[in-house]
C-alpha cells in the first residue's frame, strides 16, 4: 500500500489527535474540554479529507479556521487559568492555522488537475 497525501495535512492530522486526546494531560472537565474535543475531531476530519482528496479547497479553510477558533478558546471560554490546556490550545491553534494557509496553494493546484490512476 503506497502512502498518499501532502506532509501539511498529516501534520494536521497528528495535531487534531492531538488535540482530541489533550484531555489526558490537561485533566480539565467540562464544556471547555468537550469544545476541545469536538475542534480536534474536526480538525482530524478535514486532515483525512485532505488527504484522500486532495483537490479539496474547502477542507484547508476549514483546518484554518478551526485553528484560530482553538487559539481563543482559552478566551472564550475562560480557562486561561487551567496551565495545560490553554497552552495546548495556544501551541496546537497556531499550527493548526498555518497548515490550513500553507494547504490552500496546494489544494488549488491539485484543483486543476486530472485524476490519476
Amino acid at each position: 500500500m503506497k502512502l498518499t497525501g501532502r506532509w501539511e495535512d498529516w501534520a494536521a492530522l497528528a495535531a487534531g489527535i492531538t488535540v482530541v486526546i489533550s484531555w489526558i494531560w490537561h485533566g480539565m472537565i467540562g464544556p471547555p474540554t468537550a469544545v476541545m474535543f469536538l475542534v480536534g475531531v474536526g480538525t482530524a476530519f478535514s486532515a483525512v479529507l485532505s488527504i484522500t482528496r486532495p483537490g479539496l479547497i474547502a477542507t484547508e479553510a476549514v483546518m484554518f479556521v478551526l485553528g484560530v477558533l482553538l487559539f481563543v478558546l482559552p478566551w472564550l471560554l475562560e480557562f486561561t487559568h487551567e496551565g495545560a490546556a490553554a497552552w495546548t490550545a495556544w501551541i496546537l491553534g497556531p499550527v493548526i492555522a498555518v497548515l490550513g494557509v500553507i494547504g490552500v496553494p496546494m489544494a488549488i493546484a491539485a484543483h486543476g488537475r486530472p485524476a490519476t490512476r
